[in-house]
């Protein structure tokens, strides 16, 4: 596997094919939290290309700004405002700001989170919290704060939460628990929020080849398209199709699902995202015809 870029360029962005109709989200407002970079910043692009006014939401202003101006260069919509998705203020206060010169967003897509690898035994309370905080709590900010703006404008709207495919993945075991916590509770709201008219819906990336992979050690990054049946890595693209697949008109029927985008990863496969602990490694070798076989 070759060291490519992490993220994909603006002009590739501009131009990549896609299996969507170009008008798919045409007159819709869409949210994207984590907008900056990766995932988000994919999302964004195609959004923005399939027709709608497009939101791109961080903590980081600049990184913001260079999504929007890109974007905008194309002659799409996009805007980038600054938010902290932990802080309950500054939620209710982009979603104000968003009222007030957009009247309401139709779609969301919750991409913001982040983690560290290390194995769980060796977790400090204040990287716990600050996972959880990040990938559950942010994620609820969100998520009830949309719902509640669009209870009280007595409109529907569609949310798509950004998860983990946990099986098979090992040492980020603080994201995999808050990103079940988000399964979970996507799952549930799924069915309080029907009768105002609100989806709720994950996608849980595999092996993605994205800025998000700089937590990882390169030699390990190096082997991840082998966690999977197809041998590859995706990449942001195929998340952002996803997302807006399930978020737009052509899920209209679709609530309370967790699409998995892993290449089979996660029916087989195992993703470290540290070295493999000699334990597994050797039972791995049982299975190996060129390995040492069982011991004992």
């Amino acid at each position: 596997m070759t060291d490519e870029p992490f993220d994909t360029s603006d002009a590739d962005l501009a131009e990549r094919s896609t299996g969507l109709a170009s008008d798919l989200l045409k007159d819709r407002t869409v949210l994207v939290s984590g907008g900056g970079s990766g995932i988000g910043r994919a999302t964004a692009w195609l959004a923005a290309r399939l027709g709608a006014r497009v939101i791109v939401s961080g903590r980081k202003q600049e990184k913001l700004d260079a999504v929007s101006v890109a974007i905008g260069a194309r002659g799409l919509s996009c805007i980038g405002l600054p938010v902290d998705i932990r802080q309950r203020d500054t939620v209710e206060r982009l979603f104000d700001q968003i009222r007030d010169s957009h009247g309401a967003i139709d779609i969301l897509v919750n991409s913001a989170g982040g983690q560290f690898p290390q194995p769980a035994i060796d977790y400090s309370a204040k990287g716990w919290r600050a996972v959880i905080e990040t990938n559950l709590d942010g994620t609820f900010n969100m998520m009830q704060c949309a719902a509640q703006r669009w209870r009280g404008q007595a409109r529907g709207g569609s949310i798509v939460n950004v998860v983990v495919s946990p099986r098979g993945l090992h040492h980020v075991a603080h994201t995999c628990a808050a990103r079940a916590g988000v399964m979970a509770f996507s799952d549930a709201v799924a069915i309080e929020w029907a009768p105002l008219g609100v989806r709720v819906n994950c996608v849980a990336p595999g092996a993605i080849r994205s800025e998000g992979w700089r937590v990882y050690p390169a030699e390990i990054a190096r082997r991840y398209h082998n966690t999977n049946p197809m041998r590859q890595v995706g990449e942001p693209w195929d998340i952002a199709e996803a997302c807006l697949y399930l978020a737009g008109p052509s899920g209209r029927f679709i609530t309370g699902e967790t699409l998995e985008v892993t290449g089979g990863g996660h029916l087989w496969g195992e993703t470290w995202t540290t070295e493999k602990p000699d334990h597994f490694v050797q039972a791995s070798r049982t299975f190996d015809p060129q390995g040492s076989g069982p011991s004992g």
